[in-house]
């Protein structure tokens, strides 16, 4: 392959107009899909070896990785015109298929190698049709490894394929063929069906989330309008069906439904330089931002040049805009207060993209960021001059935002003068731990003076902090940092975390590695967590997304007869204990809150590590968490008491 390579660019250097009329020789062939299309860079020998190169880790979104790969393959078939329905099926036995009406992969004799197209797509890393022009224009697995490093991480993997009028079939193992390739029954169909079977040997934990799933399978269907996906979880029955006619402006809707709009979505498409950009925004009266990108379908998580060139564009033609109109009356708008409130998807279609990896979470096209920037620059300053109403409502947003922004800097300032935010000085009602080593510390929030005097005497000094917080802290979803920065509670908090918040946020200036939530069992403890929550939420999500965020979960009751005695932690637990020790004679403790336990109870039940039972806090669909908080802290009631209404029944076992 490497001559045939050097002898096509000798070809284009010497004879540049047989080149030309080369390539527009192969643009006339875009519907060709055979085995020729089938290009080999390298194998996959390694891949089980050092799996998380390929796939980011061996945890959960490593495993949920292995299912994007699969789909991606079958939405680039989408992309190219050839597959309206994609289904995803979570089996009984945890294994995973996904099925589509695409094409179907190649299974004639690959022309360089003595094997089927399909082997070599199955068993070779780096090969695939994705890195010829002719079969895909656009694609997300554009490396060829995926399917290829499912296949070696699956215990087991079986593929159909539906094409030349047959049924195909051929089952591998970590990676190798343990049957031939063999022609079934007859059919007018075409498409492909994989099942694999994640390798223990390799994953954590190999049982797949239907919710993590449901959120990626979601976002796939909003980014390729029409385009039909269903996700069938066999293990309970669930069933998901996506179908978005009107692609990304329905995400937008989907993201503000529970939120108050200023306005309708706005919404344009436009092409550069064989660049694709599809841009659809709204904003809404609360004061987060909601803003996804995303590069040929693929979730890029950490933003990228796409994202750069949005966000500039609009901070610009904003300001632009507001001066040329005399609406910003000695205010200059940053992109922070632009962005106060929007729902936005920016979604870019790129013939060769470069990501920051294979797992693909960060765009790094340079010239992208140029022409996303052009591009929303014309296409947003042509709205606004058509629609001086919603541009004046947009105004008068970012404004309002500016001025909050201020309020917020002198606020902060004035904390810092105090000695509030210095890291040199810790709050004084922070009974901090002995050991700096902050993968080896945790900080426990409590709440109440009473229960907090507990925790100090009961807790292991060397790694355990604790910040007891007097009272509820602010609702964060009802107000700007200026707010925020005026509450003690909050800022007593901030200080004793370490990591600053909003554009200041460190992960790496953490102090702890866990910070633990300790409240009442009881409705005002719960709203104090949720509060708590909505905060780390809004203000310090990465606290969240790395881990470092737990719930402790005290007893409800101490069950003691003669001299044993047992916690129960739910009501289950107390009827289970209660007929082991026979209920004549038993002695019932109800605990109504943390304060009523002495220290050592406290350590026994729900601090000490060997013992107590704590929610790790994990976020598995950002939009639907999104919605959740907008629901519970926002304005809106008649959302929010639907919402307790239909899961009420489920409060005893909800989880956070």
């Amino acid at each position: 392959m490497a001559e045939d390579t050097e002898e096509q660019q000798k070809s284009a250097e010497n004879e540049p107009e047989k080149a030309d009329a080369k390539e527009n020789q192969e643009d006339e062939q875009s519907q060709i899909y055979g085995a020729e299309s089938i290009q080999v860079l390298g194998g996959a020998e390694a891949v089980r070896k050092r799996p998380a190169m390929y796939i980011g880790s061996t945890g959960l979104s490593g495993l949920h990785h292995l299912v994007y790969e699969v789909v991606d393959n079958s939405v680039d078939e989408a992309l190219a015109g050839y597959c309206t329905e994609v289904n995803v099926r979570i089996n009984k036995d945890n294994s995973l298929t996904v099925t589509d009406n695409g094409r179907g992969i190649p299974v004639e004799k690959h022309p360089k190698f003595d094997m089927s197209a399909l082997e070599v797509v199955m068993t070779k890393l780096h090969a695939g049709g994705k890195f010829s022009r002719k079969t895909y224009k656009v694609a997300g697995g554009l490396h060829g490894v995926g399917i290829s490093v499912v296949n070696s991480l699956s215990k087991k993997l079986v593929v159909k394929v539906k094409r030349d009028e047959h049924v195909y079939e051929q089952e591998y193992s970590r990676g190798k063929p343990k049957t031939s390739l063999q022609a079934g029954e007859s059919t007018t169909n075409t498409g492909t069906e994989i099942t694999f079977w994640p390798d223990e040997d390799i994953f954590e934990d190999t049982e797949f989330h239907h919710d993590i799933l449901s959120a990626r399978l979601r976002e796939l269907a909003f980014l390729n309008k029409g385009l039909k996906i269903i996700l069938i979880d066999e293990r309970n029955a669930k069933r998901d069906e996506f179908i978005y006619e009107g692609g990304i402006k329905s995400f937008i809707e989907f993201m503000n439904k529970n939120k108050k709009p200023l306005h309708n979505v706005i919404y344009f498409q436009k092409e550069k330089d064989g660049i694709m950009l599809e841009i659809a925004f709204a904003y809404n009266d609360s004061y987060q931002e909601n803003i996804y990108s995303f590069a040929n379908n693929i979730n890029t998580k950490e933003g990228g040049t796409h994202l750069v060139g949005f966000r500039t564009a609009l901070t610009r033609v904003l300001n632009r805009y507001g001066e040329d109109k005399k609406l910003l009356k000695d205010v200059k708008l940053t992109s922070e207060d632009t962005r106060e409130g929007i729902s936005a998807v920016i979604s870019v279609k790129i013939p060769e993209p470069q990501f920051e990896g294979q797992t693909k979470t960060k765009l790094g096209n340079s010239e992208v960021k140029g022409i996303v920037d052009s591009l929303v620059s014309s296409g947003l300053s042509t709205f606004l001059e058509e629609n001086p109403t919603i541009a004046r409502t947009i105004i008068e947003k970012s404004s309002t935002a500016a001025k909050a922004r201020e309020a917020a800097r002198k606020a902060r300032e004035l904390t810092r003068r105090k000695s509030v935010l210095e890291s040199s000085t810790l709050p004084g009602k922070l009974a901090d731990c002995s050991s700096r080593d902050p993968s080896k510390t945790e900080l426990f929030i409590v709440e109440g003076d009473s229960a907090g005097g507990s925790a100090k005497q009961g807790r292991a000094r060397e790694f355990q902090a604790i910040l007891p917080l007097r009272g509820k802290i602010l609702n964060v979803e009802k107000a700007r940092l200026n707010k925020i920065f005026a509450n003690n509670e909050i800022i007593t908090m901030i200080t004793a975390i370490g990591t600053g918040i909003g554009d200041e946020f460190n992960i790496e200036k953490a102090r702890y590695h866990r910070i633990i939530i300790m409240t009442d069992a009881d409705v005002d403890g719960n709203h104090i967590t949720t509060l708590l929550l909505t905060f780390f939420y809004r203000y310090m999500p990465e606290l969240i997304e790395k881990g470092y965020i737990y719930i402790a979960i005290p007893p409800l009751y101490k069950i003691s007869k003669g001299k044993s005695s047992e916690y129960a932690y739910t009501e289950a637990d107390r009827e289970i204990i209660l007929r082991e020790k026979g209920e004549e004679g038993a002695s019932i403790q109800r605990y109504k809150g943390l304060g009523e336990m002495n220290p050592v109870q406290l350590w026994e039940t729900t601090m000490d590590p060997e013992s107590r039972i704590v929610k790790q806090i994990t976020v598995e669909d950002a939009v639907k968490a999104d919605k959740i908080f907008t629901i519970l802290m926002g304005d809106e009631v008649e959302p929010r008491r639907k919402f307790i209404m239909d899961n009420a029944k489920k409060a005893v076992n909800l989880d956070i």
